[in-house]
């Protein structure tokens, strides 16, 4: 046993090293995903047929296929249809953003539509636009339904970097599967890995269930 607490120590300064990677990814792709789910949230309720179908394709295509397909997509077959180059790292950020923003845009949409409509009828009798109304009235009112769904979001995206290990970006499995190639000590490299997840997972819920009490009472 003594013997695996000294690998664990061995280990740790690279596996924080890709905890780290792994944490400011998650944040990077949330913040963008946040504005993206926005965009396509307002632009699959709006009344403009055209905004309707660029948001209903980028939904399909986003939640029709695997994680790792778009991965592989961006990092190898768009950068090199398009002849450009870009990190393993943007390209995480990219494609977490964009899968995470799909879903983000149904639960903003769930979020709308669980305010009453009367609401938006009587700012609107009011003589408020439809645009002020939806900005001052309806969005505060949905982002409080839902920030307990986006904070769920969160955690399943920082569980997805995981995934991202497949185009060289240097999160923390990525650098599990680099110890792994250098000793060969798979079993104990990877339950490292897992309880690290498993730490972080449960650290961020207790912190997001802190939140939403703290939101609830107010």
């Amino acid at each position: 046993m003594s013997g695996f607490f000294e690998y664990v120590g061995q280990c740790m300064p690279q596996l924080f090293t890709g905890l780290k990677f792994t944490l400011l990814m998650t944040v990077c792709a949330l913040v963008l995903a946040v504005i993206i789910g926005m965009i396509a949230c307002l632009f699959s309720i709006s009344k403009m047929k055209p905004l309707n179908w660029i948001s209903g394709i980028y939904l399909s295509v986003i939640r029709g296929t695997p994680l790792m397909v778009q991965a592989f997509f961006i990092y190898f077959g768009l950068t090199s249809a398009l002849g450009i180059r870009i990190s393993a790292f943007n390209a995480a950020i990219l494609v977490l953003c964009l899968n995470a923003g799909a879903y983000l845009s149904e639960i903003f949409r769930s979020g709308i539509a669980a305010v009453n409509k009367g609401q938006m009828e009587a700012a609107r009798s009011l003589g408020l636009p439809y645009g002020v109304a939806m900005r001052k009235i309806i969005l505060p009112q949905a982002i409080r339904i839902v920030i307990p769904s986006v904070l769920n979001q969160f955690i399943i995206t920082l569980k997805d970097t995981s995934i991202l290990s497949v185009i060289g970006c240097g999160e923390l499995m990525r650098q599990g599967q680099q110890i792994i190639a250098y000793n060969f000590r798979a079993f104990e490299t990877y339950t490292i890995v897992a309880v690290m997840y498993y730490v972080v997972v449960v650290v961020l819920t207790k912190v997001f269930q802190m939140i939403e009490r703290g939101l609830a009472n107010k």
